[in-house]
């Protein structure tokens, strides 16, 4: 039986709405978000490689470019391997826009502790700390040991 009851979950899904929000305000929805997203990680990435991470058709690709290019989001340049297709990179204004959301999550984050007592917070803080380090270890190592989990069954509610 799940202890933690998904809190965690719940508990990111309430920021991931409050973030949308406030994203919305300023033009952006997650699609697009996710679009740069990817772009920033992987300057210089086509759009055939922005389809298929994305798992999105050719033509919401396109139309996404092209309205985060004339938002001022993204830039093209040509590619100089194949002349076909051009390279998106991030500018200055997708970077802002990075820790613009940062900051919207930290806002909340901040809020939320806000009531525990300073020694709960700071338990609190580690042991998440500790769990991400945890989740980040297994999710390195190709999530060997949660996917053993599904295949016997473990973790399952009874």
């Amino acid at each position: 039986m799940d202890q933690s009851r998904r809190q965690i979950t719940k508990i990111a899904r309430e920021v991931t709405k409050f973030t949308v929000r406030e994203m919305k305000a300023e033009g952006i929805g997650t699609a697009e978000f996710d679009f740069i997203h990817l772009v920033r990680h992987h300057p210089g990435i086509t759009q055939t490689q922005i389809r298929d991470a994305l798992k999105i058709d050719k033509g919401a690709a396109a139309r996404r470019a092209a309205s985060l290019e004339a938002k001022g989001y993204l830039v093209r340049r040509e590619n100089p391997n194949d002349h076909r297709s051009q390279l998106l990179y991030a500018t200055e204004k997708a970077e802002g826009l990075r820790n613009s959301k940062a900051a919207i999550e930290q806002t909340f984050y901040e809020w939320l502790l806000d009531e525990l007592s300073e020694s709960d917070r700071d338990s609190f803080c580690r042991v998440l700390n500790d769990l991400y380090l945890r989740s980040k270890k297994e999710a390195r190592a190709g999530f060997p040991e949660v996917s053993a989990r599904l295949e016997t069954g473990a973790g399952e509610d009874e």
